[in-house]
């Protein structure tokens, strides 16, 4: 009996070659190298205002320059941007809490056109708007996209990135410069 089941049944389908993805894409290199070169100069950024390190004046100075541009009190407002740009920098680069970290540089960015480079247009030399618009397109592309392979954010359901995660970045960003140029 086992002879004329084996003869009865159909041979086997040739199967057609699928190339294995490759462990390490060049997508995945990418983006890291996207997130880690903004991310990283955007914590720079902020380590200037908070520490006064990279070239920076600290916080008293940072302040001062803040309240200057009709921020008050000055200090708070410059704690806030440097805390948002380190720490939105630092997440941007290890994506971690990706979409948290992409409206924080977002919010900064919208705030840093809104008071410091309107006035200059877009590609001034002095400091145009055209710096800011790529960050904040950067940091809501990652968002987008998500912050891929190597990312801390990599197990959890925001770390895959999507229309709920730039949606959430570009929301939150807009709400938090809206609320600090109201104040």
């Amino acid at each position: 009996m086992k002879f004329i089941d084996e003869k009865l049944r159909a041979p086997p389908r040739p199967t057609a070659h699928v190339p294995a993805k490759p462990a390490i894409s060049a997508g995945d290199c990418g983006l890291l190298l996207v997130r880690i070169t903004f991310g990283l100069l955007m914590a720079g950024h902020g380590s200037q205002k908070l520490f006064g390190i990279l070239g920076g004046e600290g916080l008293d100075a940072t302040g001062r320059g803040f309240a200057a541009l009709g921020y008050h009190p000055g200090a708070v407002y410059a704690a806030l941007c440097g805390g948002s740009e380190f720490l939105g920098g630092l997440g941007l680069a290890l994506g971690l809490f990706t979409p948290l970290a992409a409206a924080a540089l977002i919010g900064v960015m919208i705030n840093a056109m809104a008071t410091v480079t309107a006035a200059h247009g877009l590609w001034e030399t002095n400091g145009g708007v055209e710096y800011n618009v790529c960050i904040a397109v950067v940091a809501l592309a990652v968002a987008a996209i998500g912050p891929g392979r190597f990312a801390l954010d990599r197990p959890f359901r925001w770390g895959r990135g999507g229309w709920p995660e730039a949606a959430f970045a570009a929301f939150a960003g807009g709400i938090g410069a809206v609320v600090v140029l109201s104040l």
